[in-house]
C-alpha cells in the first residue's frame, strides 16, 4: 500500500525518494563540488547537500526535465542563496539583539555574547536567592557592574570592612550552595 503525498499532486512518496535517491547518487559528485564551490565552510556544505535531497523528494524533479544536472544546478544555487539571506538576516538580528542588550560583541560572535549574558543573569539571579540583600548589593556591585570596593562602600553607604565582609560571606554561602550541587549530581549519576 502506498501513501500519497501531501503536496496535493497525488504522487506516490516513496516513489518521489526513490526518484530523488536515484537522481542524487547519480550526480552526488558533481552536487558536491557545486556546493563547495558555493559555500567554503565544510560542515554549511554538507548541510545543504543534506538539504538538496530532502528538496528533491519534497519537490520531485518534474518529468519533463531534459537536463536533470541544470535543474539540480539552479536547485543548489537558489538553496545556497536562500541560506545566504537567512544567515545574513539571522546576524543582523543577532546584532541588533546584543546592541539592545548593549552587549560589546568586538572580537566573538553576537550570539556568543548574548549566550555569556544569558548565562550572568542566570548566575546573578542563582546567587540573589542564596545570599542576604546587602551580600547580593556588594557581590554585583564589585563583580558585575566592575566597582571597586571604594565605590562599593560609597554607593551602598557603608565602611570598606563592611563590604569585604558582605562579599566574602555571600561567596562562601554560594561556594557551599555549589558544593552540595555538584555532589548531589555525582551521587546521583553512580546511582
Amino acid at each position: 500500500m502506498s501513501r500519497k503525498s501531501t503536496t496535493g499532486q497525488g504522487c506516490d512518496i516513496s516513489g518521489d525518494v526513490q526518484r530523488a535517491t536515484a537522481i542524487f547518487f547519480e550526480h552526488c559528485d558533481f552536487i558536491r563540488a557545486v556546493i563547495r564551490y558555493k559555500i567554503k565552510d565544510e560542515s554549511m556544505a554538507e548541510d545543504l547537500f543534506h538539504n538538496l535531497f530532502l528538496s528533491l523528494i519534497s519537490r520531485p524533479v518534474p518529468a519533463e526535465v531534459r537536463d536533470i544536472k541544470g535543474y539540480i544546478y539552479k536547485a543548489i544555487i537558489n538553496d545556497v542563496t536562500d541560506h545566504i539571506r537567512h544567515l545574513g538576516r539571522y546576524q543582523t538580528l543577532t546584532h541588533r539583539c546584543a546592541d539592545y542588550n548593549k552587549l560589546t560583541v568586538n572580537n566573538r560572535l553576537p550570539e556568543d555574547a548574548l549566550m555569556e549574558k544569558e548565562q550572568t543573569d542566570r548566575m546573578i539571579e542563582l546567587i540573589r536567592k542564596r545570599v542576604t540583600k546587602n551580600e547580593f548589593e556588594a557581590i554585583t556591585s564589585r563583580y558585575h557592574d566592575g566597582l571597586s570596593i571604594k565605590e562599593v562602600a560609597d554607593r551602598m553607604s557603608i565602611n570598606n570592612r563592611s563590604v569585604s565582609r558582605y562579599i566574602s560571606t555571600g561567596i562562601r554561602k554560594v561556594k557551599q550552595f555549589l558544593t552540595i550541587e555538584q555532589e548531589v549530581k555525582d551521587d546521583s549519576t553512580q546511582l
